[in-house]
């Protein structure tokens, strides 16, 4: 797997295993939230991941090269999938490695923060979400997802994505379930979402 591949499905895993799995078992909420320049909880336990480590209420922890269990030992929590609460989540073990590259981390938690500023520009009213089951922060605004996905099956890089819960025909719908757009690409995402809500009608 290449180092893009390889991080985005470590910190796939820290948010399940490390963030919503526990939280989950405490608050009874799976959702995450971008949060500075990287993710966090929403409720108890009180966690937020910067880049190659995890912030707790009194210190940070470093990730790489650790196993989710080592890491949540050191904070304190019980690692925890979440496959009784979602099926298509990353698959990933309490027992594995944590393995980061920092380049690949910059580049896919850059693209958290620029989908979650597009999105709160966008729609004012809506608090955008990143669910740890595919990874994406987004919304739903009239039966249709607006978001930004680190990448997945289907594009193996961060890109934007507008997707009608009903298909829609056209140039602008390029994708299976809509329209996608590695985020390098788009050099203006709120526009893209927009252009996406406007042809989405």
């Amino acid at each position: 797997m290449t180092a893009m591949t390889t991080t985005r499905r470590s910190l796939h895993g820290v948010a399940e295993l490390l963030l919503a799995g526990p939280q989950f078992r405490t608050s009874e909420r799976i959702e995450l939230r971008v949060a500075g320049e990287g993710f966090a909880t929403i409720a108890e336990p009180d966690l937020v991941v910067e880049g190659t480590r995890l912030r707790t209420p009194t210190g940070a922890v470093e990730l790489p090269g650790r196993t989710y269990r080592e890491v949540a030992a050191s904070i304190g929590v019980e690692p925890s999938g979440l496959a009784d609460v979602y099926s298509d989540g990353p698959s990933v073990r309490a027992d594995e490695t944590i393995e980061l590259d920092a380049e690949a981390v910059a580049i896919l938690l850059s693209a958290f923060v620029a989908g979650d500023r597009a999105l709160r520009e966008f729609a004012p009213d809506e608090t955008p979400v990143l669910w740890p089951e595919h990874f994406d922060v987004a919304i739903t605004l009239g039966a249709v997802n607006y978001g930004v996905s680190p990448g997945d099956g289907y594009l193996s890089e961060p890109y934007a994505y507008v997707g009608p819960h009903e298909p829609r025909e056209g140039e602008f719908w390029n994708a299976p379930f809509g329209a996608a757009h590695p985020v390098r690409e788009v050099p203006d995402l709120l526009a893209f979402f927009r252009e996406g809500q406007a042809l989405a009608g």
